[in-house]
């Protein structure tokens, strides 16, 4: 337990290897819609799970986010993403969700 979650702080702290294709971006986004808006609503709102929304992640470190992401959250419906997304991908969703909606 504790090595995997020093890979997952190490992961935090270095550099993304290379900036993400405007497809693999794309890509990012629709899951987010259709994927994370299935529990979190559609415009993540909320919904089985909590808004996801920049105002209602303001005070959850970007840490929190990212091991939520990557393990799940035990006793919830919330899946682990690690077999799908990699850290670079899970990085980019929080740079989305802490975006603005357009």
């Amino acid at each position: 337990m504790k090595t995997s979650l020093l890979i997952i702080l190490l992961a935090l702290v270095t550099p993304a290897q290379a900036e993400l294709t405007q497809q693999r971006l794309q890509e990012l986004k629709h899951l987010l819609k259709h994927d994370c808006g299935s529990c979190h609503g559609m415009t993540l709102n909320g919904g089985l799970g909590p808004a996801l929304l920049p105002g209602s992640l303001k005070d959850k470190p970007d840490e929190l986010l990212f091991v939520t992401i990557r393990e799940g959250r035990h006793g919830t419906p919330m899946p682990p993403w690690k077999s799908l997304l990699s850290d670079d991908d899970i990085k980019s969703i929080i740079k989305l969700l802490r975006t603005p909606p357009e």
